[in-house]
């Protein structure tokens, strides 16, 4: 009886062990409530998506969602805010600065459309955020200040391009920056209608190959001399 007792009380200790370091590193939990979020409304929206299910992937009690995110409607602002600064962030580390112009935006053609194939849920996440008009987004002071960063990037790059002597003068980098994410965009987003409507596998590798190459290709002429 003893040793069973023993064996309780441990298995008790052991519990407690987990909820305290859990408690202990706020950090780790709120990224995997993210993580698990993630992958939530990409899959099902802001409205099909339930935090039952975020909990369950995320091994926390829901309670513990609702103490660092307060709602399901701020957990996907934090979400859709993350999307966006994550590829930010990820554009930073190409360093273009270093390329010479006319690489170093066909550097961020490839790095964008390789960026939609490894990352999906992006896509969709996006999609969702604009069938709410954006009301998140709006409310993210980070997300603009990137987005202005990034802006500024591109128009870096297209500066340097005239002074090459490659690139046009004057050319919009807002407008650049939407082609650019167009191109892949709405093939990858469409791929399934797409396959049927063009009567080829959009997504075979060689395919996406000869996308990628499209892409350059459209891209370097809109700017070039």
């Amino acid at each position: 009886m003893k040793i069973g007792l023993l064996t309780v009380s441990k298995s008790c200790c052991d519990i407690e062990r987990v909820n305290l370091s859990r408690t202990r590193d706020p950090e780790s939990t709120k990224r995997n409530i993210l993580a698990a979020a993630k992958m939530e409304f990409a899959t099902k929206g802001l409205s099909g998506a339930r935090v039952d299910d975020i909990a369950n992937v995320a091994k926390v009690n829901k309670r513990m969602i609702y103490h660092y995110f307060e709602s399901k409607e701020n957990l996907f602002k934090q979400v859709i805010e993350k999307a966006y600064l994550d590829i930010r962030e990820a554009e930073l580390k190409l360093n273009l600065e270093h390329l010479d112009a006319k690489s170093a935006l066909e550097t961020l053609v490839r790095f964008t459309w390789k960026y939609y194939l490894d990352n999906p849920e992006f896509i969709r996440l996006v999609n969702s955020e604009n069938l709410h008009h954006a009301r998140h987004l709006k409310a993210s002071k980070e997300v603009v200040q990137a987005n202005r960063n990034y802006v500024g990037l591109v128009q870096s790059i297209l500066d340097r391009g005239v002074q090459e002597g490659e690139f046009r003068d004057q050319i919009d980098p807002v407008n650049l920056n939407i082609t650019i994410a167009a191109i892949g965009y709405y093939y990858l987003n469409n791929r399934f209608t797409g396959s049927i409507i063009f009567e080829q596998d959009l997504m075979d590798s060689e395919a996406l190959d000869k996308r990628l190459e499209f892409n350059i290709e459209t891209i370097l002429k809109l700017v070039s001399r």
